[in-house]
C-alpha cells in the first residue's frame, strides 16, 4: 500500500522523464525492505516501544529498629528498583551521586555523618521511554573519629599529639599564671589529663598551671569536636577547651579566627561559655551564648562542637544550646588547631580567691569526628 502511494506521486512528479527510473527504483527498494523488516509481532508492521509502567522503589535503611529509627549508623541502603517493560534504571541519590543500574538493585553507602534527610529520584527507561517516581529516606552515619586522645597512658601527654605552651606575661588576657610543662603542673594518670593550677612563686609569677596545644602536630577544617570534662573549683579558675586557625603566624589575631569550644570561670559557677573571636567582634565578642551545667566541677560532662560551612552547632550532654550562622565571610572555614589549658585570673577569669591553693581540670578524652 505504501509502496504503491510513493509510486504513484513520484509517477507525476517525472512524468515520462527517464533520468528518473533509476531513483523510482531506488525508493522502490528501500520502501519494500522497511515494510518487510523485523516487526512486532502484528503481522510485519512497524514495531513500537512500550513505555515503562508500574514503577516501583523499595529503600531500606540497614539496622532500623526501635533504638535506631534511622538505621545501625554505617549508612547503608538497599535499593530494589522494579518497573513492567523496563530495561534499565536510573537512581539519583540525593548527595549528588547518579548510578545507572540494569537489574533495579543496588546497596549503597551514604558517608555524611549524622541524621541527614535525602529525597531519592529513580526512572524507569524502555529505549527512549522512561517514567519517574521519588521518595525520601533519613539515614544515620556514625561519626567516625579522625583524632582522638582518650588519656589512657600515665605520664606526660603524648608528645606526637601535644605541645606545650610555655611562660608568662599574660598571654593577651592580664592572666596571672606562669605555664609549665612540670608534671605538677600537668599529668595523665587515672585515664584523665590533669591539669594542676597551684599558688605557688614561679619565674615571677604567683600562680602556675598548664597549656598543651596540637599545633603543627593536628588541625582541622569541619567536623565534631567531643570531650568529656570536670572544671576546677575556684574563684579566678578558667578552664578553656577552645581552638586557632593554623595560619595565625602569618595573619595574627583575631584574623586568623578563634572558635572557643568551652570556657568555664570559677567566678560563675556552672555558667558554660561558647564564644567566636574575629576581625571587628573580637574582646568582649556579640558572637557568644551560655548554659548552665549543674556540677560542672564535680561531674564530668560530654561538651561538644559540630562544626559546617554554615553553620557551628554547641552541646551538652547531647543537648543543643546555640547555633552561631557560618559564612565564607569568616575566618572560620580553614584548619584550626586544639587548645586545653587552665587560666587564673586575668580579664575573664577575674578576682582570685585569697584562699586559693589549688584546683585541678580533668579532661577524660577530646575526639575529632569527621
Amino acid at each position: 500500500m505504501i509502496q504503491n502511494i510513493v509510486l504513484s506521486k513520484l509517477s507525476k512528479w517525472c512524468l515520462c522523464n527517464v533520468k528518473c527510473v533509476l531513483f523510482i527504483s531506488i525508493i522502490t527498494s528501500n520502501v519494500l525492505m522497511s515494510c518487510s523488516g523485523g516487526g512486532n509481532g502484528n503481522g510485519g508492521g512497524i514495531s513500537t516501544i512500550k513505555t515503562p509502567s508500574n514503577l516501583v522503589v523499595s529503600a531500606v535503611v540497614v539496622g532500623v529498629n526501635t533504638q535506631n529509627p534511622n538505621g545501625d549508623g554505617s549508612g547503608r541502603v538497599n535499593f530494589s528498583i522494579s518497573a513492567t517493560n523496563a530495561t534499565s534504571y536510573k537512581i539519583l541519590l540525593g548527595n549528588g551521586e547518579t548510578k545507572d543500574l540494569t537489574d533495579g538493585n543496588l546497596t549503597y553507602t551514604y558517608s555524611t555523618s549524622g541524621s541527614n534527610t535525602y529525597i531519592i529520584y529513580v526512572s524507569a527507561y524502555n529505549g527512549t521511554q522512561f517514567v519517574s517516581t521519588s521518595t525520601t529516606i533519613v539515614v544515620y552515619v556514625a561519626p567516625v573519629a579522625i583524632w582522638s586522645d582518650e588519656f589512657n597512658v600515665n605520664g606526660a601527654p603524648d608528645s606526637t599529639k601535644w605541645g606545650y605552651d610555655i611562660g608568662a606575661g599574660g598571654w593577651g588576657n592580664n592572666e596571672l599564671e606562669y605555664y609549665t610543662n612540670r608534671t605538677e603542673n600537668i599529668v595523665v594518670s587515672g585515664g584523665t589529663l590533669k591539669i594542676n593550677t597551684i599558688k605557688e612563686s614561679y619565674g615571677g609569677s604567683n600562680y602556675t598551671s598548664a597549656r598543651i596545644l596540637s599545633k603543627n602536630k593536628f588541625s582541622f577544617k569541619y567536623g565534631k569536636v567531643e570531650f568529656r570534662a570536670k572544671f576546677p573549683t575556684g574563684a579566678g579558675t578558667w578552664p578553656a577547651v577552645w581552638m586557632l586557625g593554623s595560619n595565625i603566624d602569618v595573619v595574627g589575631w583575631p584574623a586568623c579566627g578563634e572558635i572557643d569550644i568551652l570556657e568555664e570561670v570559677g567566678n560563675q559557677l556552672n555558667v558554660n561559655h561558647s564564644s567566636f573571636h574575629s576581625p571587628g567582634r573580637f574582646g568582649n565578642t556579640p558572637d557568644t551564648a551560655t548554659v548552665m551545667v549543674a556540677n560542672g566541677n564535680t561531674d564530668f560532662h560530654i561538651y561538644s562542637m559540630d562544626w559546617r560551612a554554615d553553620f557551628i552547632k554547641f552541646y551538652v550532654d547531647n543537648v543543643l544550646y546555640y547555633t552561631f550562622v557560618n559564612s565564607s565571610s569568616l575566618p572560620f572555614n580553614q584548619n584550626f588547631f586544639l587548645i586545653i589549658n587552665s587560666a587564673i585570673g586575668g580579664n575573664f577569669g577575674g578576682n582570685i580567691d585569697p584562699n586559693f591553693t589549688t584546683s585541678t581540670f580533668e579532661v577524660d578524652y577530646i575526639r575529632v569526628y569527621n
